[in-house]
């Protein structure tokens, strides 16, 4: 079942293919057995891409894991 149409926003917000795939990764990771907020993340994460809240670089980057910050 599909919940959201993240492919297409990805698409508009100029997203390749491969970078998309990235991040689909990477959200799954966070939410391994949830798939629609899976979706809903991945959405998110692609209109704040395409509005330029954040790049598609810094979105790709590894996140420092927070227990290390202790």
């Amino acid at each position: 079942m599909r919940y959201f149409d993240y492919e297409t926003v990805a698409r508009e917000a100029g997203i390749p293919p491969a970078a998309l795939e990235a991040l689909r990764a990477l959200v799954r990771r966070d939410f391994p057995d949830d798939d629609m907020m899976f979706e809903l993340y991945l959405l998110r994460s692609c209109k704040a891409i395409g509005d330029g809240h954040v790049t598609l670089e810094a979105a790709l980057a590894p996140q420092e894991d927070a227990s290390a910050r202790r």
